[in-house]
């Protein structure tokens, strides 16, 4: 991808016990709309995130961020969701929730290489 695009990106978090307020980085979302990019990598640490909780269903975990990518992706077997254009895929994917996988409010930024630019965040934030 030539040239600077204005993307936006959210860090996708695990909230254990969402009342606690305690959560761990576990993805990125990028989305430029100009570009139309979007991109979502994530890692489940299961053994770090058993730190915060036992009780933690880390398969239910595994299914939901996999929905998530699939949404981010488009896949149309995904349902409704994933058949919308990328700007009201990523808002979706963005919005506010009250479940234990949640994402941070969007932060907007330039580049001028959308893939380099998602792996940095996703090491310098997740990682």
């Amino acid at each position: 991808m030539q040239g600077k695009h204005l993307y936006e990106y959210a860090v996708i978090r695990v909230l254990p016990k969402v009342e606690r307020d305690e959560f761990m980085n576990v993805g990125i979302i990028l989305f430029s709309k100009r570009a139309k990019y979007i991109r979502m990598l994530y890692k489940l640490d299961t053994k770090r995130l058993s730190s915060f909780s036992t009780e933690l269903d880390m398969d239910l975990l595994r299914e939901t961020l996999l929905s998530f990518e699939k949404i981010c992706n488009g896949e149309k077997a995904s349902g409704t969701i994933a058949q919308f254009d990328i700007p009201e895929r990523f808002r979706w994917l963005t919005a506010v929730r009250s479940s234990c996988i949640q994402t941070s409010r969007p932060h907007p930024g330039y580049s001028n290489d959308l893939d380099q630019t998602v792996k940095i965040l996703f090491e310098e934030l997740v990682l």
